[in-house]
């Protein structure tokens, strides 16, 4: 659909529009009384959320991103669906599965009652998907824009034999200097070591997690629905991730030579983000019934430091 039947259809006048982004993408642009955010259609991804007196965004993009058909956008909550990693079975299939480089379908927007924008965004097998992963299935993600942030994917099993699933909400998070960063609430969590020649030991973390040099860490049994928080000494912030329907977190940072090697990363911006991912990764494998649902939730707040 063009931007403009896409705004005659859901556009509401001075709390959401449709505008042309980067490369001809359609972003969902969102301003209400609490915050204002951006949603790429393409990726069904959220690419800002500023809740309103908020000193700065609290996802990050990359200057360097690729707003291209066909290509995953290297920032804000990328989707990974229907599987996390690398393709399960070795068949080459894209990283983190494919529905972080389509174009979704946009389903639906409301104001709540309380002031909230709500944006309904869906996905659902084609020809195309059942080519790379044989299942019927219908995706949908819930955002709810207010002074926190709520993203809700919705997995539905629509067709006649069961299926699984891994999955991320692979939250990019600004911070002003990573060597001023603290991620709190995995203190005593095991977790899978996966940076480059850890061999993906099993490891217990020990008080907060700090960076100081590449962090690849899937913490399994992660003691949800208590919140993660990430202390951010440079901006004087704290950002709080609540999940839901999730029991593994992944913290992610490439830091130097890993960044100077991506080509949608520039060399330095490992200092200024942090992935802190809600997720169902590793031993957590999601299988749903022919009709069966689940629903994976992540609530982003940010408060004083």
């Amino acid at each position: 659909m063009t931007l403009t039947a896409l705004n005659a259809d859901h556009a509401m006048p001075g709390r959401l529009d449709l505008v042309e982004g980067p490369g001809g993408l359609p972003f969902i642009r969102v301003r209400n009384d609490h915050a204002q955010a951006l949603v790429s259609v393409h990726g069904g991804q959220v690419l800002s959320f500023q809740p309103t007196g908020a000193g700065a965004d609290l996802l990050f993009v990359s200057e360097q991103a690729l707003f291209q058909p066909g290509k995953a956008i290297r920032g804000g909550v990328p989707i990974c669906w229907p599987w996390f990693g690398p393709d399960p079975q070795g068949q080459g299939r894209p990283a983190h599965g494919f529905v972080r480089t389509r174009r979704w379908d946009l389903r639906q927007t409301s104001a709540l009652p309380n002031g909230e924008t709500q944006v309904v965004l869906g996905l659902n097998d084609t020809a195309d998907t059942r080519a790379l992963w044989p299942h019927a299935f219908d995706l949908s993600l819930t955002l709810t824009i207010g002074s926190t942030l709520r993203l809700a994917l919705t997995t539905r099993n629509t067709g006649d034999t069961a299926f699984e699933v891994t999955q991320a909400l692979h939250s990019y998070f600004t911070v002003g200097d990573i060597a001023q960063v603290r991620v709190q609430g995995l203190d005593g969590c095991a977790y899978i070591d996966k940076a480059a020649g850890a061999g993906g030991a099993v490891r217990l973390q020990n008080g907060d997690l700090t960076v100081t040099a590449e962090v690849d860490r899937v913490y399994t049994h992660a003691p949800a629905p208590a919140p993660l928080s990430i202390v951010d000494g440079a901006l004087k912030r704290r950002v709080r991730i609540a999940c839901e329907g999730s029991r593994t977190a992944v913290v992610w940072n490439p830091w130097a030579t890993i960044a100077a090697g991506m080509a949608d990363l520039k060399d330095d911006a490992y200092r200024r983000f942090v992935c802190v991912e809600t997720a169902n990764a590793a031993d957590e494998v999601i299988t749903l019934a022919p009709g069966a649902a689940h629903t994976l939730v992540a609530q982003i707040a940010a408060g004083a430091h």
